[in-house]
């Protein structure tokens, strides 16, 4: 017989066990709920920050779009492209210089134009050059006004002796006799056109007593003027030590035409002179040939030819005068020809320089403008620009643009600045225009570059 207290709890236990199933059920169940809870809620977390993202970067792009479609874009750059006509003065249409190849030469137009001395670079004998010099002392010491001669001098017996022995060396000089007289004036005729070796050294004696006095007195306004490579040993320039370089004699040269009565003297074709029964012509067989007015010659066997000339040149219009120097010349049939023949030439190439040469033409490429996208657009002169320079000349170029709107177009033929050209003194500008259009920086172009 079943014991009816064991049937309770056997009972009892299994309503425990059917409750603990039930509640491991429910737990798991529960559990289950939570991890779907769990994930959905994780899902819904990254599909926020997703979205999130998304609209921040939406928004960065739009930013950056708006910054870039609204920044400041860079002005458009500019490089020069000189021609070489730009750099140095070229030779005028005519040709070069025909510069002599041996001695030394060089020439100048005050204020305009001036050639750097060719050839030798040391000092070389000057011949009757020197007598230049003689005149400017005299006429220092006894200035005469035009239309005046001057003091009176008289002729020695030493004056007559040292003719004959010149003379007797084949020399130039003037026939003078013990007692006669000749002007200050007369006496300057006569050492700058017939070139008297003779009178030069009357006229030594005359003003300083003695010639090497003198002489001296040729040297202290040599050193006052600056001929710091010119030198004098005697008055009339027999003595080869007697010497310059062609930069000290254009000045030298400078200063006798601005003396009245030494640029109307060297202006003479011939003189007379009492006692002499002919006209005595000038050595200077140049004068008057492409302007030719002045001033003095002079030869001998270690000078060889020698030729100091002004002459009238034009230049913008205006008649000035031009100075040049030859130096050393030799020729077999007449040194002093060839010296005048070397003058004559380079004044005939001075006439082309000083019509002035085209350094740059209008329409010339003197440049380029490159906009920041790449594009670009040549520079044009708009003019074209002359003026007088020596051959090989430095010139100097500046230019100037205008500001340029930030990424504005530029319309082709536009005016974007000018140019500035000098050469020595002589300044002028010309416009610079862009041969086509630069259009305006594109959109896309400031999107994508930072």
């Amino acid at each position: 017989m079943v014991n009816p207290t064991w049937i309770a709890k056997l009972l009892q236990v299994g309503f425990k066990a059917r409750t603990g199933l039930e509640n491991e059920i429910e737990a798991y169940k529960l559990m289950r709920s939570s991890n779907l809870h769990q994930r959905h809620t994780q899902r819904s977390w990254i599909k926020h920050v997703v979205i999130g993202a998304v609209a921040v970067v939406i928004v960065a792009v739009l930013v950056t779009a708006g910054v870039q479609l609204t920044r400041p874009v860079p002005a458009p750059s500019f490089s020069a492209n000189v021609p070489s006509t730009l750099k140095t003065v070229p030779n005028p249409s005519t040709g070069g210089i025909p510069w002599p190849t041996t001695g030394a030469a060089g020439m100048v137009v005050p204020g305009v134009v001036s050639f750097p001395p060719v050839g030798s670079k040391s000092p070389l004998p000057i011949a009757s050059i020197t007598k230049v010099m003689t005149a400017l002392v005299v006429l220092q010491d006894h200035p005469l006004s035009p239309g005046q001669q001057g003091p009176s001098i008289t002729i020695t017996p030493s004056d007559v002796s040292e003719f004959n022995l010149e003379a007797a060396a084949k020399d130039s000089v003037v026939p003078v006799t013990a007692g006669e007289q000749l002007s200050e004036y007369q006496c300057i005729e006569a050492i700058l056109v017939p070139s008297a070796d003779n009178i030069a050294h009357v006229l030594a004696k005359w003003d300083a007593g003695s010639a090497s006095a003198f002489v001296a007195k040729m040297n202290a306004l040599a050193h006052q003027w600056g001929l710091t490579n010119t030198h004098f040993a005697d008055t009339s320039g027999l003595s080869s030590s007697s010497t310059s370089t062609p930069s000290d004699l254009l000045i030298l040269g400078q200063k006798a035409m601005a003396n009245p009565i030494v640029s109307a003297v060297v202006a003479m074709p011939s003189i007379t002179l009492p006692g002499v029964p002919k006209p005595m012509p000038t050595y200077n067989f140049a004068l008057f040939e492409n302007g030719i007015v002045g001033i003095k010659t002079g030869s001998d066997g270690p000078a060889g030819g020698c030729f100091l000339f002004a002459a009238n040149v034009k230049v913008n219009g205006t008649i000035r005068l031009a100075y040049g120097v030859v130096l050393g010349q030799q020729n077999a049939k007449s040194s002093l020809d060839q010296a005048l023949k070397v003058s004559v030439n380079l004044l005939t190439a001075l006439h082309g320089v000083l019509n002035g040469v085209a350094l740059v033409h209008a329409g010339q490429e003197v440049g380029t403008l490159k906009s920041p996208d790449g594009t670009s657009t040549p520079l044009l002169s708009s003019g074209t620009v002359t003026l007088i320079g020596a051959p090989g000349t430095t010139v100097s170029t500046t230019f100037h643009l205008r500001r340029f709107k930030p990424g504005a177009p530029i319309p082709a033929r536009s005016r974007v600045g000018t140019l500035k050209i000098q050469v020595g003194s002589q300044v002028k500008t010309v416009g610079i225009v862009s041969d086509r259009s630069l259009p305006a920086v594109s959109s896309k172009w400031k999107l994508l570059n930072f």
